[in-house]
């Protein structure tokens, strides 16, 4: 088992190095510069210029970014004034993964329960009703699902409310909507995997031993059936924690989201590598977490790195 986290930890750490380097160059091709602004003399931004590094070669801020970073500093934003990604992303990620965790739990437990449900009545209504919840939350985007809340519970009956982010009944609505798909996708998966299980030669076994089917669903089934869920669940949870800008923008939550989009159209380097950066390490490290319980929960993993 160490052997199998070893590596992956080592792989971990390469993909880390490649994704840093290759959106440290490729923010570099993107058209225009974060200085763009018809107002401004050539010698103030020549100074700016200079502050930020990029009167000097490519590959010394490479090496003075990746200094810097391996410290923990993202440096300055280049729009917002006196402001370090540190501290943006310190102040937004809160939100996003507040309704990210509150989405995840929502998702998961219900879309586990739906695709064990359908699997366990194949052919029958209840299976008809949760292929039906899959299909649609796979089928609706985001923002029409949120759109669809906002006006059903918080407009026209007026239950919940539609903007803004404080307090838990403010939260309701955008981690239904957050969690639609996430939850449609782990149940259809789910009930595949549930169906595929059942017609394994040990779950026969069982069944002509006597056993009972809730015994069999229980030890047998599910335990088997949930490892291609985690293996989706790696993404999957890096993208929800993160949060969904089109989610955040609708109900008005001052999340990542707003930040990472803003800092795309306005050039600014530093906000769009600390973000992309933030997020991708945090999906690397969600991948390694899944793996290592991959491992742990299915022996023949460690046994096939041997």
């Amino acid at each position: 088992m160490r052997k199998y986290i070893v590596k992956r930890v080592i792989a971990a750490v390469l993909t880390m190095w490649v994704l840093i380097t290759a959106v440290f160059f490729l923010v570099r091709l993107m058209p225009g510069d974060p200085f763009q602004n018809p107002k401004m003399t050539e010698e103030v931004r020549a100074n700016l210029e200079s502050y930020y590094g990029f009167d000097k070669p490519l590959i010394v801020q490479y090496g003075v970014y990746m200094k810097n970073l391996l410290q923990g500093d993202f440096g300055y934003s280049m729009k917002f004034t006196n402001k370090t990604v540190n501290t943006i992303i310190g102040e937004t990620f809160p939100f996003s993964a507040d309704l990210g965790i509150r989405a995840l739990v929502l998702a998961i437990s219900m879309g586990l329960v739906l695709g064990i449900i359908s699997a366990r009545n194949r052919g029958k209504k209840l299976d008809f009703f949760c292929v039906v919840i899959a299909v649609l939350g796979t089928s609706i985007p985001d923002f029409i699902m949120g759109a669809i809340l906002q006006y059903g519970f918080g407009i026209k009956w007026g239950l919940l409310p539609v903007a803004q982010y404080n307090g838990i009944k403010y939260t309701i609505l955008p981690a239904c909507a957050l969690a639609f798909y996430t939850l449609a996708s782990v149940s259809r998966i789910m009930r595949a995997s549930m169906l595929e299980v059942s017609q394994q030669d040990y779950i026969k076994t069982a069944r002509s031993k006597g056993v009972s089917e809730m015994r069999i669903t229980v030890k047998h089934q599910i335990r088997n059936a949930i490892m291609p869920v985690m293996t989706v669940m790696g993404p999957t949870v890096a993208s929800v924690l993160t949060g969904t800008f089109v989610i955040e923008s609708i109900f008005a939550i001052p999340g990542m989201g707003k930040y990472y989009v803003e800092s795309v159209s306005n050039n600014d380097y530093s906000m769009v590598l600390g973000m992309t950066i933030f997020y991708g390490v945090f999906l690397i490290f969600c991948n390694l977490v899944v793996d290592i319980l991959y491992g742990v929960a299915d022996p023949r993993v460690r046994i096939g790195e041997r």
